[in-house]
């Protein structure tokens, strides 16, 4: 893939929602699926915020469905804008949910693990990711 779309327009900034799921000091982090893009590295749930929605009903609608719970949309914890290399952008708002219903159940990821907010540096996250898991890693945002 290039950095541009067909008409050599620049690629859109994509808008995602992604949630900070808090089990105590733990959270909950999600490897994406081997041969996908980015494969194998970690993440926060989460995914596309879709025209017409909030950043809220995004994550809770994404969390259905990777996870299969129904979460209740705390706070928002962080607010990033990223550039990758191959032009790409995405702009992440990142949310505490303290409380879901349901049994969570893994249906998209290759690995889903709950790690202490400290161990978290020691994980492959998303370049996106980076700056927001030292910060959390460093009791900054908690």
């Amino acid at each position: 893939m290039g950095d541009t779309g067909q008409n050599g327009e620049p690629k859109p900034l994509r808008y995602v929602a992604a949630g900070l799921i808090l089990r105590g000091s733990e959270v909950l982090i999600c490897q994406r699926k081997a041969g996908s893009a980015l494969a194998l590295q970690w993440e926060f749930p989460g995914g596309k915020i879709e025209p017409g929605e909030s950043a809220e009903e995004a994550l809770r609608r994404e969390l259905d469905e990777e996870l299969g719970i129904a979460a209740e949309v705390g706070p928002r914890i962080a607010h990033v804008r990223h550039q990758y290399r191959n032009g790409g952008a995405v702009d992440l708002q990142f949310f505490a949910v303290h409380r879901f219903e349901g049994e969570m159940v893994n249906r998209v990821f290759e690995d889903m693990r709950w790690s202490p907010l400290k161990d978290l540096p020691g994980y492959d996250f998303l370049p996106a990711d980076r700056d927001l898991v030292r910060d959390l890693a460093e009791g900054k945002l908690l």
